[in-house]
């Protein structure tokens, strides 16, 4: 039997570590820059918080979601996005006695069974931020400048911010009934997934990416019509605040986002090229779902962008990356006598922060010596039985295989350059 990763699932390889490495350093940066800290919450959650939070017409909790009961017969799911769990947690652990937004930020693994596809994986890795406790147009300038500041600080170009506004539970349930209305003699035209959101989640119709749907979504009736004074006036102020940190916007009236907890803001950040799975991020605010999960009435707002689909792009933009550290030093011994020195010696420098290799018992100084030029280390540390006599080492470069005598306690200064 020959095992393969799962399907949808796949393996980060030394050679993409670079590029993992720099967006999770990024993203971290980032968020903290922004006065955000880390919240890691389990992989798994009470299958209800999701069933309850996401909202059980969509197509997360219908289609894609990892449900299973444990030994304990407890119905768990595997987390299909962030933003509950943390909500979860905000509750569990009393962060509203706390001075409020409370500004979270976690870098996580999330789970959604669904079909394959270039940027589309059963596991992916998201960073996320919730600023939870401000119902503030201002607070969802400050995500949204966040994520394109993540997105400016990796190097990433042509990136474009798509705006809408959802209204709340005082305008959408209008805004519902006109759509339907619209919808209602057009139901034999759309896809079988349409009907049936059609009766459990109407916005979604405007976002199906099925042909013919979005044909029909082109005259539907616009959200901006039907917004209430207040939502139109939170939205008109976060327009005017991106504007003032000269963040460019397109205001996209089918844009709704995929979860039932969203309200008023949603947004999405699109690479240059086109599709249904070019989204790099996105997010908006959730004014409801604290409340929905028993706490008080709590606004709150977020994002969440996946590493995979921003490595896509970087690599596809030709984004340069640091490069992922490669050992400096191999130590190779050159006798059994010197393996324990090798040992030591790599001990020492390890401690003195350079990485270090030592070359592996059974082989000839030839072949480590080819493994160390294999390995693209700046020097091999050589040990035998004349440097132990003597205390030396021989160090040779690398680069152009010079070799010189160092003395033991010399050789940290020597290689740490």
């Amino acid at each position: 039997m020959r095992f393969q990763a799962p399907r949808g699932t796949n393996d980060v390889l030394p050679e993409d570590e670079a590029y993992w490495s720099f967006v999770r350093r990024t993203g971290e940066r980032m968020a903290k820059l922004f006065g955000y800290g880390r919240i890691e919450t389990p992989m798994f959650e009470d299958a209800r918080l999701f069933l309850r939070g996401v909202g059980e017409g969509t197509d997360i909790v219908e289609k894609e979601i990892y449900i299973f009961d444990d030994r304990g017969n407890d119905r768990l799911a595997l987390r299909p996005e962030g933003t509950a769990n943390v909500c979860r947690a905000y509750l569990e652990h009393g962060m509203q006695s706390l001075p409020q937004p409370v500004r979270l930020y976690y870098v996580s693994p999330v789970f959604r069974y669904d079909r394959p596809q270039a940027g589309r994986y059963r596991q992916h890795t998201q960073l996320g931020v919730e600023a939870i406790g401000d119902g503030s147009a201002l607070i969802d300038a400050e995500v949204i400048d966040l994520l394109a500041s993540f997105y400016d600080a990796l190097g990433l170009s042509g990136i474009s911010l798509h705006l809408n506004s959802i209204g709340d539970a005082e305008c959408r349930p209008g805004y519902i009934e006109a759509l339907r209305a619209y919808y209602k003699d057009k139901l034999d035209d759309v896809c079988k997934d349409c009907r049936s959101r059609y009766e459990h989640n109407p916005l979604r119709l405007l976002d199906c990416k099925v042909e013919r749907c979005q044909a029909l979504a082109v005259d539907a009736p616009s959200i901006g019509e039907h917004l209430c004074a207040a939502c139109a006036e939170h939205f008109s102020s976060l327009q005017g605040y991106l504007t003032a940190l000269e963040i460019k916007f397109e205001l996209n009236p089918r844009l709704v986002r995929g979860l039932d907890y969203y309200t008023r803001t949603v947004f999405e950040f699109q690479p240059p090229e086109e599709g249904s799975q070019s989204v790099i991020g996105g997010g908006g605010r959730y004014d409801g779902l604290i409340e929905l999960l028993g706490g008080k009435p709590t606004p709150a707002t977020g994002f969440g962008a996946g590493f995979e689909r921003i490595i896509i792009n970087m690599k596809r933009q030709n984004t340069p990356v640091p490069e992922a550290g490669t050992p400096r030093v191999y130590v190779a011994h050159a006798s059994e006598a010197a393996r324990e020195a090798a040992l030591q010696l790599a001990r020492e420098l390890r401690r003195a922060d350079i990485a270090t290799v030592v070359g592996g018992s059974g082989r000839s100084l030839k072949a480590q010596l080819r493994h160390a030029g294999g390995l693209d280390v700046r020097y091999a540390a050589i040990i035998g039985d004349r440097e132990l006599s003597a205390n030396e080492v021989t160090l040779r470069s690398m680069d152009d295989g010079e070799q010189r005598q160092v003395a033991r306690d010399e050789l940290l200064a020597n290689v740490a350059d």
